[in-house]
């Protein structure tokens, strides 16, 4: 019988799974659906031969997470780097472009390259404090206050009214906001700036990767390492109660917290009880996934070389989208994050075939197909879309929440990204992964450090049920 039992296959519950059986304990993955993954899957989803990632295309964090570091998840799998690593088209073919070198960003944004480079520099001069940092939960004082001290005031000035001092242009302030924006979030607004801070520092030091082979190279690496050390994966196994699980010893859950009080049930106090049904999740997205014949007919130059491209506009119009989404209405012209992978994983599709990952936000729970929306901004960004589109898939909300029971709502984030929602995730503690229930964990991407394909969840809460229940040490973790 299994010493520890991890249940969900994401890549929280994988990064657990790791640790977990390089410790010398016998661990066991129960996974509900019938691919493992989570969040890390790639999936036929239109046509044979085609392979689209259903959630996370792009890994910002694959290169610089802690937790993958330390798996030297780079030796692994291959990453390929696209020469630019996000791109925001403007209006009459006028573009903003990331690329590795913060100089040759800021050189080539004009009148806000000054502004772009004093912004950055301070950040990509501090990564690994920042890192540190952002990689733990907040209720805590900094091991780099510098670092976080630097974060926070910009923070605060991109997250507030006085986003726009600094720039002259629209171009500087588009690039900025096209990262905030993946929070799903009000702009400006804290939390946004934040994780957007901090994504864009990554670009331009570790750069945005794209996996070969997609997404689920990363889930298969941390598959074969757990099978190595003695670690078994069960697909198509949905667990119902705790009691399915004994007689192990410690229990991760990879799980959103409905799922955790239904799983642990009277296992939990009532007030425990109450505080995760009470815990708040954020928006939706609407997945529109196509088959090109074609690159992206991009109207603006260097955009064909970018892995993620923000399709919004100027900084208002992203502002106005995203604040539309969280007033509850389906915004008329879209913040559309969008990745083409098979220019740079030529294994993606057919010679002369193209695949293109998009999905844009919508209110929690919409039943709306957005796929002519979307559609629309592309063709206005990139006129002849529509003579290189060949097929299209839309996956709503509703659907998306199905697809996984962790998107509430179709909220990939797994939880509302506000300042109360990072800090009480899912609640206020000094160790949330632990619950109240002797050698049950949460794992999932409702705790700290939150979303985002890291392990980061995964590897805090295996680290205390070792402490806590085994007496054990982290292992080492690479090859």
């Amino acid at each position: 019988m299994p010493d520890v039992a991890v249940v969900g296959s994401g890549p929280n519950g994988l990064a657990a799974a790791v640790v977990m059986a390089r410790a010398g304990l016998k661990v066991h993955v129960y996974e509900a659906a019938e691919e493992i993954g989570g969040g890390t899957r790639t999936l036929q989803v239109i046509e044979e031969d085609h392979w689209h990632d259903v959630c996370s295309a792009v890994h910002p964090m694959a290169l610089a997470s802690p937790f993958f570091r330390a798996f030297e998840l780079a030796a692994r799998i291959d990453l390929v780097l696209p020469k630019v690593q996000f791109g925001s088209p403007l209006d009459r073919g006028r573009v903003a472009l990331a690329y590795r070198s913060l100089d040759r960003t800021a050189d080539e944004l004009g009148r806000d390259g000054h502004a772009y480079r004093r912004l950055m520099a301070p950040l990509v001069r501090r990564l690994g404090g920042i890192l540190e940092t952002t990689s733990d939960q907040l209720l805590r004082i900094p091991a780099h206050p510098i670092s976080a001290a630097i974060l926070g005031l910009r923070t605060l000035e991109q997250g507030s009214p006085l986003w726009n001092l600094r720039f002259r242009g629209d171009r500087g302030p588009a690039l900025v906001s096209g990262v905030a924006a993946h929070a799903v979030s009000r702009l400006p607004s804290p939390a946004a700036a934040g994780a957007g801070l901090l994504l864009n520092t990554l670009a331009h030091v570790d750069g945005w990767p794209i996996p070969v082979g997609g997404s689920s190279a990363i889930a298969t690496a941390m598959v074969k390492d757990i099978e190595a050390h003695g670690g078994v994966i069960q697909a198509g196994y949905a667990v119902s109660s705790l009691a399915e699980l004994e007689p192990a010893r410690a229990v991760l859950l990879d799980v959103a917290p409905p799922a955790l009080s239904r799983i642990a049930g009277n296992r939990l106090p009532a007030s425990y009880r109450r505080a995760l049904e009470a815990f708040r999740f954020g928006n939706g997205a609407c997945k529109v996934d196509f088959i090109l014949s074609g690159p992206v007919p991009w109207a603006g130059p260097g955009l064909a070389d970018a892995g993620t491209v923000h399709v919004g506009g100027t900084r208002a119009e992203m502002a106005q989208a995203e604040n539309d989404v969280s007033a509850g209405r389906h915004p008329e012209r879209p913040y559309v994050l969008v990745s083409q992978p098979s220019p740079f994983d030529p294994s993606r599709a057919p010679s002369g075939r193209h695949i293109l990952w998009s999905y844009c936000h919508v209110p929690a729970g919409s039943t709306v197909d957005m796929g002519e929306t979307v559609i629309a901004q592309l063709e206005r960004f990139a006129p002849g879309f529509q003579d290189v589109l060949l097929k299209y898939k839309v996956t709503t909300a509703t659907e998306l929440a199905a697809y996984n029971e962790n998107y509430v709502g179709g909220d990939f984030s797994a939880g509302l990204l506000d300042v109360r929602g990072l800090l009480q995730r899912p609640v206020v503690s000094p160790v949330p992964w632990r619950t109240p229930a002797r050698g049950v964990y949460l794992c999932s991407s409702s705790t700290p450090p939150g979303p985002g394909v890291t392990g980061m969840p995964g590897f805090h809460a295996a680290k205390y049920a070792l402490k806590d229940i085994f007496g054990l040490d982290v292992p080492a973790l690479g090859i």
